[in-house]
């Protein structure tokens, strides 16, 4: 168990013990009551570890139930029970006293309060060394940067406190979009520039899992990206190499092991343990219902992502070069192509009824004709979805049994095992990535694998763009290629090869925003960085797109709200609170 643990988990004793309970659960409206936290170094640590502890509540189960940032993006769906739970916004019948945003309002300005308890305060403990006070100073500047980020990013202008105030003080209007970015910048800026604060920690350091300089320099690039400082953001992901992050050698799948959680191309991670609550929550969300533990189901990948994969040479992926006329069918008819050998009698004529073309069906050769469609693609379309008639080991019934998503769907208990889910009656493409196989951790709660919030990937793909922006696209070329050399596909460029040729930065910017989503669909990033492009309209709303089956036929559809929904609307009842605040525009 790492040191950032054991002092998170004494937490809750040593606030008993000195008085300061209200650490973990205030309010960030409530007024500051510090009390004696900082005369002591021991105690003033519980309140450092308490603004980390806010960092986990996407990544753990306290946020099972609440929102998963890609599905917002195009690259993953919930499941139809849960777009009308937690994701109203994307049918087009969200109003701004929705409870969604004020519980993300509140958690982001509660991340801001405690590092401002930290970053205001600590300077006043008396046996603390001036040093340590400057590098935990420096964390909780990133971290207030962080929660501030990620305000700016969705309501695009947000009041700033940089210090903690009485609940009637907290009455200041909004700072403009660029207003809020500066404030980040000179966070991170202070970060960077503290001396006491580490580049980067050694896989066996005890402080690994603390913020570093990697950290700071990624997080200041994105928000270059957003400003459109395209040079200032590609010094500072330069930066980051410089400080010994590097891609993980071996294959992408492995990237997402227990073993992998600390490499070099960890920049900044989540920190997970096995400890019933405290493991990461993504094979309990992305898992299904064979995962050891019982996964929910509650996302799966979207359809049409999944057919954006590129072959394993770069030529882009096209139905109808699998099954000739594929594209031309309706989407119950080429079902057909999806049905596993052998039918019954009973099974044909259900799907005859669906409107299967059933003349198109090979009773002994279905299956292998299907597979032949992720067969030698892009080899992190299967690290990352659980296609037809693959296998996944999981771990539900006490044993690791192999199971494959077959349709229609006959029996998880019984040799052939069929993968099944919560939403069985539908033929969906399941998540692999994070979800844990087998027997590997028994318990859903206690999966202790690091979730990574950067790692270098990103940053060369950050990189990549701030480049390509300032017309140095064949240089920007040469980082991509170093995310695609480890994906064991085709580089960019590659001589004799037509399907990878690109000529100009209009041409390579949309192979970077793929190359993005190939590479950290379920990282919880793509959202951001659809908002940013100016392409998530078209990419969440496309035509038809939503929650599809495997051939394409939606299960449900996604309603486009209008322009408003480009910018989350300020809470009714913070509204109410301060009167100061002005509404983004069409939420009135």
């Amino acid at each position: 168990m790492n040191n950032l643990y054991k002092i998170f988990l004494s937490l809750v004793l040593i606030c008993s013990i000195a008085g300061c309970s209200d650490f973990l659960d205030r309010n960030p409206y409530d007024e500051v009551s510090s009390g004696n936290v900082f005369n002591s170094a021991s105690l003033a640590e519980t309140v450092v570890i308490s603004a980390y502890s806010n960092l986990r509540y996407d990544y753990t189960g306290t946020g099972r139930d609440l929102l998963n940032w890609d599905a917002f993006a195009s690259v993953i769906d919930p499941t139809d029970a849960h777009i009308f739970l937690n994701y109203n916004y994307l049918t087009g019948a969200i109003q701004s006293n929705d409870a969604s945003f004020l519980t993300y309002w509140k958690r982001f300005y509660e991340g801001v309060s405690r590092a401002n308890d930290v970053i205001n305060n600590i300077g006043r403990v008396p046996d603390m060394t001036d040093a340590l006070k400057s590098q935990r100073i420096a964390e909780c500047k990133f971290i207030r940067a962080y929660h501030y980020y990620q305000l700016n990013c969705r309501w695009r202008g947000v009041p700033v406190y940089l210090e903690n105030l009485a609940n009637s003080e907290y009455t200041r209007p909004r700072s403009s979009e660029e207003e809020v970015w500066n404030v980040i910048v000179k966070d991170l800026t202070d970060c960077i520039d503290c001396p006491d604060l580490p580049g980067k920690y050694a896989s066996n350091s005890s402080d690994y899992g603390r913020i570093t300089k990697g950290a700071a320099y990624t997080l200041r690039g994105k928000v270059y990206l957003w400003q459109q400082k395209w040079a200032l953001a590609e010094a500072d992901f330069r930066e980051v190499g410089k400080l010994g992050y590097s891609l993980y050698p071996g294959n992408y799948a492995d990237l997402f092991k227990l073993a992998q959680e600390k490499c070099d191309e960890m920049i900044f991670s989540i920190q997970m343990e096995e400890l019933s609550g405290q493991g990461n929550a993504f094979s309990y969300t992305y898992g299904n219902w064979m995962t050891a533990g019982g996964g929910n189901s509650s996302f799966f990948m979207n359809t049409k992502f999944v057919d954006t994969y590129e072959w394993a040479n770069g030529k882009p992926f096209d139905w109808n070069d699998v099954v000739a006329g594929y594209n031309s069918m309706t989407t119950q008819a080429r079902s057909v192509y999806f049905l596993r050998d052998n039918i019954t009698s009973t099974e044909q004529s259900t799907m005859q009824i669906y409107g299967a073309d059933m003349s198109k069906y090979l009773s002994t050769g279905n299956e292998a004709r299907i597979k032949a469609a992720y067969t030698d693609r892009d080899p992190r379309l299967l690290a990352t979805v659980i296609t037809p008639y693959s296998t996944y080991s999981g771990g539900f019934s006490g044993a690791a049994i192999d199971y494959s998503p077959r349709w229609p769907f006959r029996s998880s208990s019984a040799s052939p095992y069929d993968l099944q889910t919560k939403s069985n009656s539908h033929f969906l493409y399941s998540i692999r990535k994070f979800v844990a196989p087998g027997r590997e951790f028994l318990n859903i709660a206690f999966n202790p694998i690091d979730v990574p919030v950067f790692r270098y990937a990103d940053v060369l793909l950050c990189l990549a763009e701030a480049l390509n922006e300032q017309g140095k696209y064949q240089e920007a070329i040469t980082f991509i290629n170093q995310v695609r050399n480890r994906a064991k596909i085709a580089p960019l460029n590659e001589a004799g090869n037509a399907f990878v040729a690109v000529n100009n930065s209009d041409q390579l910017r949309p192979r970077i925003r793929n190359e993005r989503k190939w590479e950290l669909a379920g990282e919880l990033q793509l959202y951001y960085d659809e908002l940013r492009w100016g392409t998530w309209k078209d990419d969440k709303f496309a035509d038809g797109n939503g929650l599809l089956e495997a051939w394409g036929t939606p299960v449900y559809s996604y309603v486009w709200g209008g322009s408003a929904y480009l910018k989350w609307p300020i809470p009714a009842s913070e509204k109410e609170m301060n009167t100061n605040l002005e509404q983004n525009e069409g939420w009135n």
